[in-house]
C-alpha cells in the first residue's frame, strides 16, 4: 500500500476533523498564484476541511479575500484561516447551519459588511449517511440531507443575489453520484442530482445579468467526511475503484472551482466539471 493511501480509520462524528486523518489530505495549491481573482471576494460553505479548504486557499493565492461557513469544526476552520492569511488574504469564518434561511442572510450580511463586496459563491456544504435500503432513511435523515445539500443553496443564492453583478461566480458542489447513483447514498444522490437541475436552471436566470452559475462533480476525494461516514475496511480501499485507482486529493479538485470563479471561464455557464478519476458518466 502506498503510504499517502487512505489507512483504514474511521471519526464517530461529521464533519469530521482532518488532523485525525492518516494521512491528512493535500489542500495547499501546488502553483504559485497569477492574480487570476485579485480584488475579488469570495463566500465558500463547507470552508473549514476538505474541498471547501482547498479552494479557500488556493483563491487567497490567487488575490481573493475569503469568507467561509461550517457547521462547527472550529480547529478545522482556525487552521483554514490561518491558511489563508499566510497567502496574504483576509478570511472570515463563520459558524452556523446553511440549512437555516435567517443563517444563510446573516452570513452574506457580515460578509458584505467586512469586504464591502461579494464576487463568488462556492455553495459546498455536504453531509452522507449511509443506509443499507430506503426503508432505513428516517424523515428526519431524509430533510437533513436535502435541507445541507439542496435548501441551503436556494438561501444562500436568494441572499447573496442583490450583491452579485456582471462578472459574478456561483459555482455548486454536486457529485458523481448524481450520475452513477450510489445503492448506499440514495437521499446523497438524490440532492445531488438536484443540484445538477438546480445549477442549470439558475444558469439560464442570471446569464442575462452576466452571473455565471456552474457546478464541479466530484469522484473519490480524500476529505474527512470519508472516514467520518465509512467503516474502516471501507475507507481502508477508498477511491480504488476508479480508472485512475487512487481517491484525488483536495487541491486537485480545487483548481475546477477556481477556473470557474475566474475569468478563464468567460464564457462557461450552466455546465458540470468532473473530477473524478477517469469514470466516464455520459452527462
Amino acid at each position: 500500500m502506498s503510504p499517502d493511501a487512505p489507512q483504514p480509520q474511521t471519526q464517530h462524528h461529521q464533519p469530521g476533523r482532518e488532523p485525525a486523518m492518516t494521512p491528512e489530505p493535500d489542500f495547499m495549491p501546488r502553483r504559485p498564484g497569477s492574480g487570476r481573482l485579485d480584488g475579488k471576494v469570495a463566500l465558500i460553505t463547507g470552508g473549514d476541511s476538505g474541498i471547501g479548504r482547498a479552494v479557500a486557499v488556493l483563491f487567497a493565492r490567487e488575490g481573493a479575500d475569503v469568507a467561509i461557513v461550517y457547521l462547527e469544526e472550529g480547529r478545522d476552520a482556525e487552521d483554514t484561516v490561518e491558511a489563508v492569511q499566510g497567502e496574504s488574504r483576509r478570511c472570515l469564518a463563520l459558524a452556523g447551519d446553511v440549512g437555516d434561511e435567517a443563517f444563510c442572510a446573516e452570513v452574506v450580511q457580515r460578509v458584505v459588511d467586512e469586504f464591502r463586496r461579494l464576487d463568488v459563491v462556492v455553495n459546498n456544504a455536504a453531509v452522507q449517511f449511509p443506509q443499507e435500503s430506503i426503508t432505513d432513511i428516517t424523515a428526519a435523515q431524509l430533510e437533513r440531507t436535502f435541507r445541507t445539500h439542496i435548501f441551503a443553496m436556494f438561501h444562500l443564492v436568494k441572499a447573496a443575489l442583490p450583491h452579485l453583478g456582471e462578472g459574478s461566480s456561483i459555482i455548486n458542489s454536486t457529485s458523481v453520484t448524481a450520475y452513477q447513483g450510489n445503492p448506499l447514498l440514495l437521499d446523497y444522490s438524490s440532492t445531488k442530482g438536484a443540484i445538477v437541475a438546480f445549477t442549470r436552471a439558475l444558469s439560464q436566470s442570471l446569464a442575462g445579468e452576466g452571473i455565471r452559475v456552474n457546478a464541479v462533480a466530484p469522484g473519490p476525494i480524500w476529505t474527512p467526511l470519508i472516514p467520518a461516514t465509512f467503516d474502516e475496511e471501507s475507507v481502508g480501499s477508498f477511491g480504488e475503484d476508479v480508472p485512475l485507482g487512487r481517491p484525488g486529493q483536495p487541491n486537485e479538485v480545487a483548481t475546477a472551482y477556481l477556473y470557474l470563479a475566474s475569468d478563464d471561464a468567460s464564457y462557461v455557464a450552466g455546465q458540470v466539471l468532473h473530477v473524478n478519476g477517469g469514470t466516464v458518466v455520459n452527462g
